[in-house]
């Protein structure tokens, strides 16, 4: 995700535009790209039954906006999300700072162009905006794409899209997820590409997905560049197959999935993850389990341990492998709050060995995190107030020290909102 890594805006300003508010809508929809699918998890759908801000401004319902039961009966959607907290931070117990901060603002668009095309767009405004050199697009941009749906057996996604990577912290909707495992943290799962869907059953499908292996450059991915004596690929792309099914009236859900791509010549990279999720009643629980082994050290959680003062000067890891365990529990005892439990093991290593880098494990890094949610609105979820609290630990092996590497544990107390608002 590497979530903290950034536009054009335009405006129309003036009272005697002549345009009306329709005329507005629709001259926005027209002007805006169609190069834009629908990540599976929304936070406000179609089937939601709350009114957008449109909806809300007008106070009247057209035959556009009509809500009829739990269902808008309009084609296109537009949703802000926001999170904004204030945070305590410490390190080894020692207070550091009290600092406000806008956690994630994203605005996207979604829907249905006819009976076949869906298409979605969504950007963040915490992320890194100068194009990257490979897909041309800026990193802040996370979906760009359109879905062509043959019935309801099959799909076919092009463009900017979610690498079909299993796992529940990093398929759901990211704005749901406070603090996400170093993998995940360090994994970019926004590629463009082609991915086929193939719906075998309401509850079980397949999905076949070629993407980029990165958006960037060596330059860009690396933060030491290639290794001396490795030459960039040919073909830096990623191949990832990812089943789903549901089972026992779809409150377990199983999500697998396999990747192979090229990082550069004779370098390849391999995935290997998995989703456990059990979700009902008040009740979400789930266990990933996620591997990778690379190559080039595309993840640089091994690559940034060289310390300062060795005398040499740093380099890109090789052979690097990580491996990591994540749980989670929600509960929503009441209406009006939710509660949840989380905890990841990781353990990153090198399986062999390459320049300063000898073989074996270099760290093993935790983190237990704890939250309280309160929805003030029980008829909008969209908006809920939270207090986490966030624990990180790492243990740096021999390994580690010999690279002078240096990795305090952390901790966080965090106060926030979050707000999603369906403008449209």
């Amino acid at each position: 995700m590497k979530n903290q890594k950034k536009y054009k805006y335009f405006y129309i300003c003036g009272r005697n535009t002549g345009l009306t508010m329709k005329k507005l809508l629709f001259a926005i929809f027209i002007c805006l790209p169609v190069a834009l699918q629908a990540q599976n998890v929304t936070l406000i759908s179609e089937n939601d039954s709350i009114p957008s801000l449109i909806e809300r401004i007008l106070e009247k319902h057209d035959s556009a906006r009509v809500v009829t039961g739990k269902h808008r009966n309009i084609k296109s959607h537009i949703n802000l999300e926001f999170v904004s907290s204030v945070n305590a931070d410490f390190t080894e117990g020692a207070f550091n700072e009290l600092s406000f901060k806008t956690n994630r603002v994203r605005l996207e668009f979604y829907g249905r162009l006819n009976d076949h095309l869906s298409y979605h767009f969504r950007q963040s405004y915490n992320r890194y905006h100068n194009p990257y050199a490979v897909d041309n697009l800026s990193s802040s941009i996370e979906y760009a794409n359109i879905k062509w749906h043959h019935k309801d057996k099959f799909e076919l996604v092009a463009g900017k899209q979610f690498v079909a990577f299993a796992g529940y912290e990093g398929y759901v909707n990211g704005i749901k997820v406070r603090e996400f495992s170093e993998f995940n943290n360090n994994t970019e799962i926004y590629q463009a590409g082609l991915m086929g869907v193939i719906n075998f059953s309401p509850t079980q499908l397949l999905m076949l997905q070629v993407t980029n292996n990165r958006s960037g450059n060596d330059n860009d991915v690396l933060l030491y560049g290639l290794p001396d004596g490795i030459e960039s690929a040919k073909l830096p792309l990623l191949a990832t197959v990812n089943w789903n099914g549901k089972f026992a009236d779809e409150s377990v859900h199983l999500m697998y999935s396999a990747s192979v791509g090229q990082q550069a010549k004779g370098r390849n990279i391999y995935y290997l993850m998995c989703g456990n999720i059990f979700e009902k009643g008040p009740v979400l629980a789930y266990l990933d389990v996620l591997y990778a082994r690379c190559g080039l050290d595309y993840q640089q959680r091994i690559t940034t341990l060289q310390g300062q003062g060795r005398g040499m000067l740093p380099v890109t890891a090789q052979n690097t492998q990580y491996l990591t365990f994540i749980a989670n529990v929600d509960y929503q005892f009441h209406p009006k709050w939710n509660v949840y439990v989380k905890g990841a093991y990781e353990t990153a290593g090198v399986y062999e060995a390459n320049g300063v880098f000898a073989n074996g494990r270099y760290m093993t890094s935790w983190n237990a995190q704890a939250c309280v949610e309160w929805f003030p609105f029980t008829e909008d979820k969209g908006f809920k107030v939270f207090a986490h609290y966030l624990y990180k630990g790492h243990h740096l092996t021999q390994n580690a020290d010999a690279l002078m590497a240096v990795m305090p544990h952390t901790q966080r107390a965090s106060l926030g909102i979050v707000y999603v608002i369906p403008v449209l």
